[in-house]
């Protein structure tokens, strides 16, 4: 049956457009504004709008900042990736990038976020300092070193006596036997930074049977000049791993280097008597840490090495402590966060120092430690005079479960990426964060570089995720690393008179 009259399709009736009603005086507007955007919790939002979607970057660890291209929140931290997460086979973190451009506020950002999850920062050397008003506000320990500020005695076991006391059987014996293997392993350090070239395989020999003999000698604490004394006595015990023939003079002429050595470390030198003294202020494994050395002048590139490598030393035997004891169920479990900064400072100390940095550092997984080291460039790792030091210097940065890196010159992109595959974009971005900053003509002052506090994310060969980290109020008031600027100086400053 045909329609009949009047009757049929409809038209639809006219809508605005996007925009409005289009046409002269019909209110067709040229321009939207944005809509005003909140981000919460699932929890917080879900009864405003029930069908949230989640980001695109992991939201699992330490909140950094926004994600630079989609404008997500990003959570980024070398322990939440790898305990929580699952997104990194390594607990640990390289940060590069080139001075001024945030790298330590990022990092304090992780110790911050960390510490409010239970795990505790440990800052083994602080050279500026960048560090200690975090871990003060923490209610952490700020051991000062460096000149008469306080002494780190490298023979000293720390709380590994005292652990050993607490256990029975092997782990007592692990104890005992990691706490003689770090002490040797900083007198051997030492040694190499006085001579810039390791002890030889003899030397190493007669100065772990010294120890030994000193361990059972000694009551209390021993210091270097007691060892000393030792290889000066001459026991029995050292002649025969000295290989002296049971001639004295012989002995003597073996041991006349390794005792010019051990009296530069006592009585001064390049080193001073740092180490050679009683410990000022034992380092607590119940509590955040930071070593402030940042009363060393930097023109003492030795001593900074050295006094670096002792906190090292110091902080991963606490560690080992810590470990043993919550194995055998005596202390709750604890996991720690290490931050190794300026590590370019100490592999220049001198030939065979990257091996004492690698056997400090390799096991953090099987210590239940995450560890984060910072460098300036790969340059810097990569300037060493021997190639098998710049192989391992450059294996920190590969064996790294996560590489964080800010802005950085051209010149370091063929050296990155042998360790880090960077797509051009990613090269690009890198070396645009890197520029100078302008200057503005109406406060008469540079603006801020264009790469502060801009970093990229990389994990393998995925794509980096690009991060503008953002601070707190509370923050910017703790991480201000330039506070001595704030307060213009009025010395010589010449007043005029009042008319």
């Amino acid at each position: 049956m045909s329609p009949g009259k009047g009757e049929g399709t409809t038209t639809a009736p006219p809508r605005p457009g996007p925009r409005g009603w289009s046409g002269r005086g019909r209110g067709r507007a040229g321009s939207i504004q944005p809509v005003p955007e909140w981000r919460g919790s699932t929890r917080q939002v879900c009864g405003l709008w029930p069908f949230a979607v989640g980001s695109g970057t992991p939201m699992v660890g330490v909140p950094l900042g926004r994600n630079m291209v989609t404008g997500a929140t990003v959570c980024c931290d070398p322990v939440s990736w790898f305990q929580r997460a699952n997104l990194i086979s390594n607990p640990s973190a390289f940060v590069l990038g080139l001075p001024g451009l945030g790298k330590s506020t990022l990092v304090r950002r992780m110790a911050a976020g960390l510490a409010g999850y239970g795990v505790m920062p440990l800052v083994l050397g602080d050279l500026k300092p960048d560090y200690v008003d975090l871990i003060e506000a923490l209610g952490g320990q700020v051991i000062a070193l460096g000149g008469d500020r306080g002494h780190i005695n490298v023979l000293d076991p720390g709380e590994a006596t005292s652990a050993a006391e607490r256990l029975t059987g092997g782990a007592r014996a692990m104890v005992l036997s990691d706490a003689h293997d770090r002490r040797l392993t900083m007198v051997s350090s030492l040694l190499t930074i006085l001579r810039a070239q390791p002890p030889t395989d003899r030397e190493e020999t007669i100065l772990d049977r010294a120890l030994r003999v000193l361990d059972d000698r000694h009551d209390g604490v021993p210091v270097l000049p007691d060892l000393l004394e030792v290889i000066r006595s001459a026991p029995e015990d050292v002649r025969q791993v000295a290989l002296d023939r049971g001639s004295l003079e012989r002995y003597q002429a073996v041991t006349e280097n390794l005792e010019a050595s051990l009296i530069g470390l006592v009585d001064g030198g390049r080193l001073g008597r740092t180490f050679s003294r009683p410990t000022t202020n034992p380092m607590r494994r119940d509590r955040p840490v930071v070593y402030d050395v940042s009363h060393i002048d930097d023109a003492q590139t030795d001593l900074q090495a050295a006094v670096m490598l002792a906190c090292w030393s110091a902080g991963f035997g606490t560690v080992n402590v810590s470990n043993a004891l919550a194995d055998a169920g005596v202390e709750p479990r604890r996991h720690y966060f290490v931050v190794l900064d300026e590590l370019w400072r100490v592999l220049r100390a001198g030939r065979g120092i990257v091996d004492r940095v690698d056997a400090l550092t390799r096991l953090n997984r099987t210590r239940g430690v995450g560890t984060v080291m910072v460098s300036h460039t790969m340059s810097d790792l990569l300037a060493l005079p021997a190639e098998e030091d710049r192989m391992k210097a450059r294996g920190f940065v590969e064996r790294s479960g996560m590489v964080v890196a800010g802005g950085l010159p051209g010149a370091e992109m063929s050296m990155l990426t042998q360790a880090v595959p960077l797509s051009r974009a990613e090269q690009e971005l890198l070396i645009g964060w890197q520029d100078p900053p302008a200057w503005d003509p109406v406060h008469h002052r540079e603006t801020e570089p264009p790469g502060r506090g801009k970093f990229l994310v990389k994990v393998g060969g995925r794509p980096g995720i690009p991060v503008q980290v953002q601070l707190t109020s509370v923050e910017l008031g703790i991480h201000d690393t330039n506070k001595r600027w704030r307060e213009l100086s009025r010395v010589g400053r010449v007043e005029r008179p009042a008319e």
